[in-house]
């Protein structure tokens, strides 16, 4: 039987590491333990989810979306570009990259001139082998389905709501994709919990992948 893939840690490089497995807690609490960190970018492209709803709100919350398919394109990109990937797995970076950069491409033309611009990114060797490359597609994966669930809930604009979901459904299917090349479980439990953007954020500072941001927009969330 397969056993659950989950990210446990981030090395001390920067590289997003998972652990092969048995897992009895939530998919939150287990992520939760990333070392903390702070990015500028993440913590500015969001607003307090117990905030009145406002029109400002919902812009953070897709300009977080935004970074994050952001860092998921330039990924899979970058992978693809060194031409470190074969057979299955470059056949899945490629389709996968595809819907990434519509993503970036669906939420800029939503948010207009009020989009972020994109960060520059420095992944410090994960796209240089399958290996890494394998493990660290997992873990952006996971985390983007659980950081859109995460803040759904929170998106009074029926049009952006709109938006973040028809994305989060396709990332859940490359979650399943990639875990099932890593040998992993694609769903391993009836549910799926949300990810706040407070531990998305320090998940991704720890990394050390965003190098430089253009500009920061709102405050960051508070839970």
């Amino acid at each position: 039987m397969a056993e659950e893939l989950t990210l446990e840690s981030v090395d001390e490089d920067g590289a997003l590491t998972e652990a092969l497995s048995r897992f009895s807690g939530t998919r939150g609490a287990f992520l939760c333990k990333a070392v903390l960190g702070g990015s500028a970018l993440l913590a500015a492209t969001a607003a307090p989810a117990a905030a009145a709803p406002s029109r400002s709100n919902d812009i953070a919350i897709l300009n977080y979306a935004l970074t994050l398919e952001y860092l998921q394109a330039v990924f899979y990109t970058e992978a693809l570009d060194l031409g470190s990937l074969r057979g299955a797995l470059e056949e899945q970076a490629r389709i996968v990259g595809a819907h990434e950069r519509g993503h970036v491409a669906a939420l800029r033309k939503t948010l207009g001139r009020e989009a972020v611009k994109r960060p520059k990114f420095n992944f410090r060797g994960n796209t240089e082998s399958p290996e890494a490359f394998r493990k660290t597609a997992v873990a952006f994966e996971d985390l983007a389905v659980a950081a859109y669930k995460g803040q759904a809930p929170y998106i009074q604009s029926k049009a952006y709501l709109a938006a973040a979901i028809s994305i989060h459904s396709v990332e859940a299917r490359h979650a399943a994709w990639i875990r099932r090349l890593a040998g992993a479980l694609p769903a391993a439990k009836p549910f799926d919990e949300p990810l706040s953007d407070t531990k998305v954020r320090r998940i991704v500072a720890s990394t050390r992948f965003i190098v430089q941001t253009h500009r920061t927009m709102h405050p960051p969330f508070t839970g």
